[in-house]
């Protein structure tokens, strides 16, 4: 079952940005995972608006793959500078569908 790792990061000192993008990509691959958006154009239309500089949103094969990479010593200096320099918040869903397992969600016909 694929899940999504929401990386939603407000930078507070961007001197680890260079390594990080120039790296980590590579290790996220290394694990088979993809990205599917890193933006910094995040527009909220409903709600308090988010304090984030970027949001990144990257598919993993499984939550086994998502685990190795999060543990990866090749990552753990890169995302060491990323806390030193940011505020993270990393959520992890799954690519399940609630409808029609609760009652005020019916399943979609088709």
């Amino acid at each position: 079952m694929s899940v999504f790792l929401i990386a939603d990061v407000k930078v507070t000192d961007d001197s680890w940005i260079p390594g990080y993008a120039a790296s980590v990509h590579d290790i996220v691959a290394k694990h088979g995972g993809k990205y599917l958006s890193r933006s910094a154009n995040i527009e909220t239309i409903e709600g308090d608006g988010l304090d984030t500089t970027l949001i990144a949103l990257i598919e993993f094969p499984s939550r086994d793959a998502l685990n190795a990479f999060a543990k990866d010593p090749e990552y753990a200096p890169f995302g060491k500078a990323r806390g030193a320099g940011s505020v993270s918040r990393f959520h992890v869903i799954d690519d399940t569908d609630v409808a029609g397992t609760i009652p005020y969600l019916p399943k979609a016909a088709g």
